[in-house]
């Protein structure tokens, strides 16, 4: 697997939680856990890039769960691109998602959608999203960490794919198990797309464009 070549990573996995790492992805990858949220995904991010700041991945691939109200539940997306919902300027006159004083877009691209994978657009930031609240979202899903993942990846020079599974957003969700209760099946599926992003990678298929 590329993710396991000696003399250096090709691909570097990274999840924000141990609950969403199950048995058919430990049969296949031992990513690195970076935290839920923005900030912890950032900081835990640039940690490992900075480590391997001699010897970069050629790929970084941000792996977990995700909330949506429009997708299909427990199916597995690639997002395609990522918003930033916490940021909101406006007072000062910047555009909703626009970072201030910065040459970045509202949306950031990432590594485009690969055969065999569906792609969807995604919204990071530091809330849960539920009920009601998905109304104010342009985007298909909703996480706490790819935004921050795809900056620290940005200012290395890596490019960032991202694998969504769909574990909530039908249902207003209030305790911990709402968004537990599936992981077991996305760990399934994510794994399967783990093994379709080593094949395309093997066969240079991945646009590496950071």
């Amino acid at each position: 697997m590329a993710a396991m070549l000696e003399g250096g990573m090709s691909i570097l996995y990274l999840m924000a939680a141990k609950a969403e790492f199950g048995p058919h992805l430990a049969a296949r990858i031992q990513p690195e856990m970076i935290g839920i949220g923005p900030v912890e995904a950032a900081v835990a991010t640039t940690r490992a890039l900075a480590r391997r700041a001699e010897n970069l991945p050629k790929l970084v691939v941000s792996l977990g769960s995700a909330g949506s109200n429009r997708l299909e539940q427990c199916a597995v997306y690639q997002a395609i691109s990522v918003s930033y919902r916490d940021m909101d300027a406006s007072a000062l006159g910047f555009a909703k998602g626009i970072t201030p004083l910065t040459d970045l877009p509202a949306t950031l691209p990432l590594v485009p959608a690969l055969p065999g994978l569906t792609a969807a657009t995604l919204s990071t930031g530091g809330n849960v999203v539920t009920g009601p609240a998905y109304d104010a979202i342009v985007e298909d899903m909703v996480d706490m960490e790819t935004f921050a993942v795809k900056r620290a990846c940005q200012s290395f020079g890596v490019p960032l794919l991202a694998l969504r599974g769909i574990s909530d957003g039908t249902e207003t969700i209030s305790k911990i198990e709402d968004w537990t209760q599936y992981l077991h099946i996305i760990d399934e599926k994510l794994a399967e797309a783990v093994d379709l992003i080593e094949a395309a990678y093997a066969d240079g298929l991945i646009d590496l464009t950071p």
